[in-house]
């Protein structure tokens, strides 16, 4: 398994949180979504064959244009 981080300066309310975690569940070799509202940050538990692109964009298909890898 691979942790990713991505900095999503838009998620502000829960429906932000069950919209982002929904979308990047539908990729096949995601086991795990976290988003923390206080510090922005989206944490995805995956396979590693799952491309940060990939992770991009289903945040982006959230609705959510700004999203920034963390290192």
């Amino acid at each position: 398994m691979q942790t990713d981080k991505y900095l999503v300066p838009g998620v502000s309310c829960q429906h932000c949180v069950a919209a982002v975690t929904s979308e990047v569940r539908k990729l096949s070799g995601v086991s795990s979504v976290v988003v923390d509202l206080g510090s922005k940050l989206v944490t995805v538990e995956h396979d590693p064959q799952v491309s940060a692109e990939a992770i991009i964009a289903a945040i982006k298909e959230a609705g959510y244009e700004e999203v920034r890898p963390v290192a």
